[in-house]
């Protein structure tokens, strides 16, 4: 059984699975790494523990326990650090409120709260929250989240960090850099200089080795990829020997560090150049997301989204939403709004999913689903435009490979809706 509610097979699932009847893993002598949604890290001492992010308010108490039974004593937690603002990484922050700690965070966290509740409730109602919806797996203890889980009770961010922060616990040196090219604007990483060990939480996204994932179907601010560039150059500068994600197992051995950073920083690169260049060549935007892909050798780890995605972020970035092919795009009347006509002037609904039909057939499901959206905004019942519609995203679907997560569940989600509202 998948902790996701869903039949695709994609890493994404593994490097997110909270399997509260797990202990937590060791990285080495000093660190441990406790899995759920997203990592939480306890780095240990005999004069005081730090705690590197605390998962949400349901898994925090776990993440403790699992703690404390890994160092096989009561936690003296004295930081606790959160390297972002997601409530993922601090939301179990009250499982960890020892007298005297120090919460630490980056200073633009409370903003970047502010920011996503705003639209929350556009995003609940017209995103797709079942992205990552959950279910217990067999022999799992239920410890789903209750309503209002994401939210949480925020915390009492004691520490603001700016740009860098340092601090010693045990005698050992701990560096905060703001790193907000991550993904999200308050991003930290934490660097331990002596023993050369990075935590970065999600600075590289989801998947270790994947494209850093510059816009979110599910809704948040876009990220800047020349921003991620830098911050991520920031880090390799460090040349760890140990980098710990926010996902996922950790990496050991400087060469292979550098190696895993490198190759995302590459691939990165490519996509932004080859993207400049298309531009100042005069081609458009969709032809780009056609034409550019990364060679054999920068191959991404799978991930979250494809390189057609990061492509139109960067054109984005650059020149914003406007693209000069149509004066339509200045004004508030989309081309869905001759839809109607369009569909009468050829002949009717059914003549438009035959010519849908035909596209599938040819291989060029993505022609099939502009025809489908026309005629079914028409007439929403028609049996024949929604069968097409269904088998222009199965292509799609089998095409993808299921290899970029919100890619493939989008549209698995979206065939479930039809052939349950559409038998």
């Amino acid at each position: 059984m998948h902790i996701y509610d869903t039949e695709l097979e994609h890493p994404l699932v593994d490097v997110t699975l909270w399997l509260p009847s797990q202990p937590a893993e060791q990285v080495n002598d000093h660190i441990w790494r406790s899995r759920s949604n997203s990592n939480a890290h306890l780095v240990a001492s005999g004069d005081g523990d730090v705690v590197i992010n605390t998962g949400t308010p349901y898994q925090g108490p776990r993440h403790r326990e699992r703690f404390e039974q890994a160092v096989g004593r009561p936690l003296r937690v004295q930081k606790v650090i959160f390297t972002q603002s997601h409530p993922d990484h601090f939301g179990g922050w009250q499982a960890f409120d020892d007298a005297g700690v120090e919460r630490i965070a980056q200073e633009r966290i409370f903003s970047a709260l502010e920011e996503r509740s705003r639209v929350a409730k556009y995003l609940s109602s017209r995103r797709t929250a079942a992205m990552f919806s959950r279910r217990t797996l067999e022999g799992e203890p239920v410890t789903q989240p209750a309503p209002g889980w994401q939210q949480g009770q925020l915390p009492d961010v004691h520490t603001l960090v700016h740009d860098g922060f340092c601090f010693e616990v045990g005698g050992r040196r701990f560096e905060l850099l703001a790193v907000p090219g991550g993904e999200t604007l308050d991003s930290l990483a934490v660097w331990l200089p002596e023993e050369r060990t990075a935590f970065t939480g999600n600075m590289t996204f989801a998947v270790p080795g994947g494209l850093p994932h510059l816009t979110t179907i599910r809704g948040d601010r876009m990220r800047s990829v020349v921003t991620f560039l830098a911050c991520l150059d920031r880090v390799i500068a460090l040349e760890p020997e140990v980098w710990c994600n926010g996902h996922g197992p950790h990496f050991s051995g400087a060469s292979a560090v550098r190696a895993a950073l490198t190759k995302v920083r590459d691939a990165t690169q490519y996509l932004h150049d080859e993207t400049i260049k298309g531009m100042n060549e005069g081609k458009d935007l969709f032809t780009l997301m056609r034409e550019i892909e990364l060679p054999p050798s920068l191959a991404p780890a799978h991930s979250r989204g494809p390189a057609r995605w990061c492509v139109r972020a960067i054109w984005e970035e650059y020149v914003g939403w406007f693209r000069c092919e149509s004066m339509t795009e200045l004004y508030g009347v989309p081309p869905s709004s001759v839809w109607g006509e369009l569909t009468e002037l050829a002949g009717g609904p059914g003549v438009l999913a035959e010519h849908a039909a035909s596209h599938v057939a040819r291989g060029e499901p993505e022609q099939a689903l502009h025809f489908t959206d026309m005629l079914l905004s028409v007439e929403p019942g028609h049996r024949r435009g929604r069968e097409v519609e269904i088998a222009a995203l199965e292509a799609l679907l089998e095409r993808s490979g299921a290899v970029d997560w919100d890619d493939a569940r989008l549209l698995e989600l979206e065939l479930r809706r039809l052939r349950r509202d559409h038998p």
